[in-house]
């Protein structure tokens, strides 16, 4: 029987409609976006100023916090400026605005294919790399690698999980990476167990990707200490408190982090770019990123430089079907609607989904019918309906002892309602207003 998380989840349509579609490359428009803010935590301090030359790889922010990561040149060419610009947010943040000049690297990136097996690096001098090309969580998430693998005093990592579920509906951008960069993965994952000083890696990949299981399962035997792990379809899985149950079995305490049960957890597009990072010394300047929804012309996987407007990556997948009523960055469940196709990908940038006016469209609220499906499917263990209850009506002490803050958002209760009701909506709310609270009590 196939392994998964004991608390809840759901099973929605996969639609994955651009799997087994290879990654397409897009050209580098004359200009490019480059926010600030890419990631948790501080923002980065721009090191550039009007009219500075740059290389693909060249540093143009600093991270100025101990949650923050270093930003890149995604292109060569001329600083134009430093102004605001819209993100998917939907604020207007500082950027860094680069006019493109040909396509010339930093010398001391190596941008061959070669595979580059051979290590010889210390924890330390991995984790200064990383930490040097401002890699980040590629899942979405967007939390610094390098903080990551820096466990807290008093606990100790006892071994690394690779996140290869990608649950979310329609995305297949990690599916196409784990089928064309498998060997990379797979060193890449022995360079974090490394960083980590652990001896062991399970790499979990959910069984609606049978082609990358069985690619993964024939290479990793040249990986002793690397196994494979085929994991039952069951939607959040990619939450890392979700896969460390399915996997290792262990839960994850209510406040605690994974490293509380030993467990360490990267995304795999977070593996490549620490690959990437430490083998080939080049910093985060690009990603995949899946294009999609039922109404696009030609769904794909799209490699793209950071800092390219999201039209022209729609324009790539056959441009903006006639039907859409909504863009979302991400996936259905955890993405979020976003108001102009002008804004960059960014590094946490995994998909554009483009919805249909009839899917996009809300159903009508109505009262709760007290059927407790949404408890039922609570990945959490949590009561939805009475959290959106204390968030309506501003009970906050009484939500904080509901572990409202225990919520991953990741939309099931929304998702199972037979009343249509936004639980998450609210959820998410009263979420950020008791964090404000206990931050503003720990003052």
């Amino acid at each position: 029987m196939l392994k998964t998380f004991r608390i809840g989840g759901i099973h929605p349509k996969e639609n994955k409609i651009s799997a087994g579609k290879s990654i397409q490359e897009i050209e580098i428009p004359e200009q490019v976006i480059i926010p600030l803010s890419q990631h948790i935590g501080a923002p980065c301090q721009p090191i550039v100023k009007k009219g500075d030359k740059v290389k693909v790889g060249t540093q143009i922010g600093k991270s100025v916090g101990y949650v923050s990561a270093n930003i890149h040149s995604p292109v060569s060419g001329t600083v134009l400026k430093i102004d605001k610009a819209l993100d998917s947010s939907g604020y207007r943040r500082d950027a860094i605005y680069i006019k493109t000049e040909g396509d010339e690297w930093e010398d001391s990136i190596d941008t061959s294919s070669n595979l580059i097996r051979e290590l010889s690096l210390s924890s330390e001098e991995i984790l200064d790399k990383i930490s040097k090309a401002g890699i980040v969580g590629m899942g979405g998430a967007t939390f610094p690698t390098h903080v990551k693998l820096t466990p807290p005093p008093g606990t100790k990592p006892e071994i690394l999980i690779v996140n290869g579920v990608e649950c979310e509906p329609y995305l297949t951008s990690d599916h196409a990476l784990m089928l064309e960069k498998t060997e990379e993965i797979l060193v890449g994952t022995t360079i974090v167990m490394k960083a980590l000083k652990v001896s062991k890696a399970i790499i979990g990949i959910e069984n609606n990707k049978k082609d990358a299981i069985s690619r993964f399962r024939q290479l990793v035997k040249s990986y002793p200490n690397i196994s494979v792990e085929a994991l039952k379809v069951q939607y959040p899985q990619g939450g890392e408190k979700q896969l460390i149950d399915a996997l290792i079995g262990r839960q994850v305490p209510s406040g605690a982090l994974p490293i509380s049960v030993g467990a360490v957890v990267q995304n795999v597009g977070s593996i490549y770019a620490i690959y990437e990072a430490v083998q080939k010394n080049k910093p985060l300047v690009e990603r995949v990123v899946t294009v999609t929804g039922n109404d696009v012309k030609q769904p794909m996987n799209i490699l793209s430089r950071i800092g390219v407007p999201l039209s022209n990556l729609i324009d790539k997948a056959g441009g903006l079907p006639e039907s859409t009523g909504k863009i979302v960055s991400g996936g259905p469940m955890m993405g979020k609607a976003i108001a102009s196709v002008d804004i960059p990908v960014t590094k946490g940038t995994s998909g554009i989904l483009i919805i249909p006016t009839l899917e996009a469209k809300r159903e009508v609220m109505r009262d709760c019918i007290r059927c407790t499906k949404c408890i039922s499917v609570c990945p959490m263990g949590l009561n939805p309906t009475l959290l959106m209850n204390l968030t309506e009506y501003e009970v906050w002490d009484r939500a904080e002892s509901n572990y409202i803050t225990d919520c991953i958002e990741c939309g099931s209760c929304s998702y199972t309602c037979p009343s249509h009701r936004p639980l998450l909506d609210y959820i998410k709310l009263g979420k950020g207003k008791v964090n404000t609270i206990i931050r503003a009590r720990k003052n």
